[in-house]
């Protein structure tokens, strides 16, 4: 069996039977088996290779040449095995563009299709510097979102932590000294509800961890599936406030994917098609896909957006108002910078407002907890004194 790379079928018939062989049968080869597996290098190191790539090409260096020059110079290990492959590959005539589809985990395909248009129209330095100043941006943003809720996150696991330990391994310490005031029917409820959840929490933990676990296991197993990816999706949107959230940044990605790929030169349907998947939501990403084949039926962009209902309303008017005026890779990438800018502006409220919040209700839990220890002790003192 021979693998030969084209666009339609008959240009693989024809690329064949030049080569003097006899065409027996003729069929699509699956993604998978021309592609390879290699562990995902961060976005800073992306962009600085695309950008590097860009400054080479741009002061004369042959496109093969660089490519050497950065994989002898990469310190990163999985990168310098990709550039050594894809420098194999197109000094045996591929195109940059496929021999970076084989390494989907690397390459998005974003940045392939955007790399595709720079060889075919010839601004691939352009074009690399745009992929560059994508990648820069978007490893920016899940930075600046993971260094946001990170100590949310911190204090919600040490409250939580906090809690088993005072109840499953101080409070039952204390249980013989309450003895008296139990028997004597002094001992306050509060105290008394703690000593029964402690002594709940030492029977269910050791089944409820296991068990919890298992769940968060098969959960996270199962969001991997497209049935479960949807799933969540759907949820994540209908979330108080955080969905919002959510679908202006995934609005916001949409919109910066396709005026980028626009400006290089992109097919709109094939641009949506890209968009869509960047978006990072399977549920807005139909949204886009079921706009994609209104217009391929002639209609303009903005209509299907407009009715989805997923688009803000100022969006879809600017998005309109571009279409007409043909400047619509423009505008798209202004609306997500002013997406973006007001997003970050509601995260960071929403930070600012969740970390004292987080600190009074961990404050206020360890409260309950030593007025629960504590008053049985004054009490035991008081008897003793009196």
């Amino acid at each position: 069996m021979a693998v030969v790379n084209a666009a339609t079928e008959a240009e693989a018939v024809t690329s064949v039977t030049s080569g003097g062989l006899f065409l027996l049968e003729i069929g699509p080869v699956l993604a998978a088996s021309v592609t390879e597996k290699i562990g995902r290098i961060s976005a800073p190191r992306m962009a600085s290779f695309y950008s590097q790539l860009a400054d080479l090409l741009h002061g004369g260096v042959p496109l093969l040449r660089s490519l050497h020059i950065l994989q002898e110079q990469s310190s990163q290990g999985n990168l310098k095995i990709v550039l050594e492959k894809i420098c194999r590959r197109v000094e045996e005539g591929e195109m940059l563009s496929e021999a970076m589809q084989r390494f989907p985990t690397i390459f998005g395909e974003m940045a392939i299709q955007m790399i595709r248009a720079g060889i075919e129209g010839g601004f691939l330095e352009e074009a690399l510097l745009h992929v560059a100043h994508f990648t820069e941006t978007q490893g920016d943003l899940k930075s600046r979102v993971t260094g946001a809720l990170a100590y949310p996150l911190m204090l919600a696991v040490f409250m939580t932590v906090t809690v088993i330990v005072i109840l499953t391994y101080f409070l039952p310490k204390f249980e013989d000294f309450f003895v008296d005031l139990k028997e004597k029917g002094d001992l306050p409820l509060l105290t008394q509800i703690l000593m029964g959840l402690s002594k709940s929490m030492q029977t269910i933990i050791p089944i409820v961890i296991p068990l919890l676990l298992i769940a968060v296991f098969m959960t996270y197993r199962w969001s991997k599936t497209e049935k479960g990816r949807r799933f969540f999706d759907h949820w994540k949107l209908r979330l108080p406030l955080v969905g919002k959230l959510l679908e202006g940044f995934a609005v916001a990605r949409f919109c910066r994917v396709l005026g980028t790929l626009l400006k290089n030169g992109v097919p709109i349907l094939r641009s949506l098609d890209i968009s869509a998947d960047a978006t990072g939501n399977r549920i807005i990403g139909d949204t886009i896909h079921a706009a994609s084949g209104s217009i391929s039926e002639g209609q303009r962009l903005a209509v299907p957006l407009a009715n989805s209902n997923a688009f803000p309303k100022t969006v879809v008017e600017m998005i309109s108002v571009a279409e007409e005026s043909n400047t619509l890779d423009t505008v798209l990438i202004g609306i997500a910078d002013s997406l973006e800018k007001r997003n970050w502006r509601q995260l960071d409220l929403a930070v600012r407002f969740l970390e004292p919040m987080m600190l009074m209700a961990l404050g206020g839990v360890v409260l309950i907890l030593v007025i629960g220890i504590m008053t049985p002790i004054f009490k035991m003192s008081m008897m003793a004194t009196s």
